[in-house]
């Protein structure tokens, strides 16, 4: 990264976008071609900094992760540890069998412009039809729900499609009430984000150096910050509202590229 305001930019926009519906990897593809950042570099602070975004989850889930882990060898295959872990499978399966594919050939604005809309319109449909869930609450998930929640994430291996937006779509067409299912994606987004971080970095273990240390620190702390603020933001506002707003937004959002791309304003490259 050649300028440290880029770098801060880049941290914001992803502590703010990584557990909202709208698509973190959607929306730095956009900002890299934007500010004209690409490269294997780039690639690799794209990825350090959403361990910060992971920091921020699990400090503001402290109390439920802890009392997991406490009462794992009381309830061993009932736990909500092992419900995490069922979720996680699929993505994982799905993730490692397409990783490649979809880095190679759909990481560009053009395809995220497109699953943006595909994904705005499927919000606000399951909203519309999501008027009488009932707030259950995180113990009552049972392990098969969580699995078929695993399967909605793993859709979100395609750029713009979002993790959390995957879902949090997914466990309220499972009846799930706003609150539980974004509690439940935050949670899930844990070993999800830190597994595929992990194994993006383990492929370039080269472009972790010294030089580069400042600006992951800043990109890190930056990421950190503002993910924490908007986790907060987001349990409050679901608590009151839907997640129509976000819907709209990824439609409009997703139609503005494809018309600046379609008419030449903004010349869209990969990342």
């Amino acid at each position: 990264m050649d300028s440290t305001l880029n770098v801060i930019l880049i941290g914001i926009l992803e502590g703010l976008t990584e557990f909202l519906p709208i698509s973190s990897t959607g929306h730095l593809i956009i900002a890299s071609s934007l500010l004209s950042l690409n490269g294997v570099e780039v690639k690799a602070f794209l990825v350090v900094i959403q361990l910060g975004a992971i920091l921020a989850v699990c400090w503001h889930q402290k109390q439920i992760i802890y009392q997991t882990l406490k009462e794992l060898p009381k309830k061993k295959s009932d736990s909500f540890a092992v419900k995490i872990f069922a979720a996680f499978v699929p993505t994982a399966c799905v993730g490692l069998v397409f990783h490649d594919l979809v880095k190679t050939f759909l990481f560009s604005p053009i395809s995220v412009s497109l699953a943006l809309i595909l994904g705005g319109v499927l919000i606000i449909t399951v909203e519309n039809r999501n008027q009488n869930s009932q707030d259950t609450g995180l113990e009552n998930i049972t392990i098969f729900q969580a699995i078929k929640i695993g399967f909605f994430q793993s859709i979100a291996i395609f750029p713009g499609v979002s993790r959390s937006g995957a879902t949090i779509i997914g466990g309220l067409t499972l009846g799930l009430s706003r609150k539980t299912a974004t509690l439940f994606s935050f949670l899930l987004a844990i070993p999800t984000m830190f597994a595929a971080t992990v194994f993006d970095l383990a492929k370039t273990p080269e472009l972790l150096t010294t030089e580069s240390l400042p600006a992951l620190s800043i990109g890190f702390s930056v990421a950190f910050i503002t993910a924490l603020l908007t986790v907060k933001l987001l349990i409050s506002f679901v608590s009151r509202h839907s997640f129509k707003p976000f819907g709209y937004y990824r439609i409009v959002f997703g139609v503005a590229i494809l018309l600046t791309w379609a008419t030449g304003l903004i010349d869209w490259q990969p990342l």
